[in-house]
């Protein structure tokens, strides 16, 4: 199973911008698909963003399209979420998950906490 940590979470002000990194460590990470989630206080936990193990295919939620941008670098075992014009409604602690491309088991990170300050 492969292990991911987040991080780059903090405070930032309303139309600030946030970048997340995810690294991965235990398995060939070339094999996942990985993605962003987020949980804001009292919701369930949403999708963000996507990026296929090769790291040629992505797709956004709604809410964050246009202004966020996943990559993933498979020589750095890293994937990383770029954020602008953050809202309030983009608190939330974010999450990394991995899932393998073939065999479908996923893994979750921690969590990294953003709160945005009006």
């Amino acid at each position: 199973q492969v292990q991911l940590v987040e991080s780059g979470g903090g405070l930032v002000q309303a139309g600030g911008s946030l970048r997340l990194s995810c690294t991965a460590s235990g398995r060939p990470f070339s094999n996942y698909n990985m993605g962003w989630f987020r949980q804001a206080p009292g919701k369930e936990r949403e999708f963000v963003a996507h990026i296929n193990y090769r790291g040629d295919s992505t797709r956004y939620a709604d809410s964050v399209k246009g202004r966020a941008i996943i990559s993933k670098d498979n020589t750095k075992n890293m994937v990383t979420l770029r954020m602008d014009s953050l809202q309030s409604e983009d608190t939330a602690v974010y999450y990394c998950r991995a899932e393998h491309y073939a065999y479908g088991t996923i893994s979750w990170g921690q969590g990294t906490q953003v709160t945005v300050s009006s």
